[in-house]
């Protein structure tokens, strides 16, 4: 008689297949909407420093503002993070790219629709902003990819980010609020705070050294070391602002001038802690001291308008 035994193997598990296309949650981390405040602002700056009302102008302001955050700020966080893919393998793997969460080229792909979209919505906006935002593009596509790969260059990356973060959108925001160039003055005082944003962006760089030596970017945290860095960053920082504060006394801005001595004064209080202990206190610093700098371009942007 034959007895039939049950078989304690279980059915094989099939395998999980490769995902095809990202999710909107994934790209939008992409993106990295926390990153888009800095251009945002400074486009807002730009806006107030036109002295223009809004008059007729709030779909041409609401346009600018997309287009310096989400479309060209977004797009260069997409750039970066493709061809970064290999130092965020090191760094940060549970990024989009390297975590498989952005599949095969998506990232890629999602770089250039969003720069096709970034040049579409500046020629809506009308000449210059147009040409200002293709600037930005190229900036955001050199930046971050071979042959020009301006990050792999500690001291010409920073200076490339601060042009376009905070110069660029400030241009663009006072651009658009005049259909015209913006003044000499204001293009002053934007190229100024342009050049102390260097030294905010190599706050970034403190959070990324051994992915840095290890893949060969020469930031300044590596070429300079840790330290020597941060107090270079806290001097370009300062010193950009010291040149703002001058120039707004001499043009007769004298309150303007006032309130950025005193965010100033605030910000070099708050240096020491940074520079003690730079990789703890960057994240620290970029919320306490930077945001007491865009407060005193806020201040410098209301006495270029007229409004104080």
């Amino acid at each position: 008689m034959e007895h039939s035994v049950s078989s304690t193997r279980s059915a094989p598990v099939p395998a999980a297949r490769p995902r095809l296309r990202p999710k909107p949650r994934d790209v939008l981390q992409l993106l990295k909407p926390i990153t888009w405040f800095p251009p945002m602002w400074a486009f807002m700056c730009g806006a107030v420093s036109s002295g223009a009302g809004l008059d007729g102008r709030w779909w041409f302001v609401a346009g600018g503002v997309l287009l310096a955050g989400p479309l060209v700020c977004g797009t260069s966080q997409a750039v970066n993070d493709w061809f970064d893919r290999h130092v965020d393998a090191i760094n940060e793997p549970d990024r989009p790219i390297p975590s498989g969460r952005i599949p095969g080229r998506w990232g890629l792909y999602i770089a250039i629709i969003a720069s096709l979209v970034s040049a579409a919505v500046g020629w809506l906006l009308g000449p210059i902003v147009f040409v200002a935002a293709l600037i930005g593009l190229a900036f955001a596509w050199a930046y971050s990819a071979p042959p020009f790969r301006f990050k792999a260059n500690g001291m010409l990356g920073p200076l490339v980010c601060g042009l376009t973060y905070e110069g660029l959108s400030w241009f663009t925001g006072a651009a658009v609020m005049l259909g015209a160039m913006p003044s000499v003055e204001v293009v002053i005082i934007l190229f100024m705070y342009s050049l102390g944003a260097h030294g905010i962006m190599v706050l970034n760089d403190f959070k990324a050294v051994e992915g840095d030596r290890q893949t060969g970017l020469t930031s300044l945290p590596v070429v300079m070391g840790v330290e020597v860095a941060a107090r270079f960053a806290c001097i370009t920082m300062a010193s950009a602002q010291i040149v703002v504060i001058a120039l707004l006394a001499l043009w007769g801005y004298g309150l303007s001038a006032l309130i950025v001595t005193g965010v100033l004064a605030a910000q070099i209080a708050a240096m020491p802690r940074l520079i003690g202990d730079p990789a703890k206190y960057a994240p620290w610093y970029n919320g306490v001291g930077v945001t007491l700098y865009v407060l005193g371009m806020l201040a410098s942007a209301l006495g270029l308008g007229g409004y104080i």
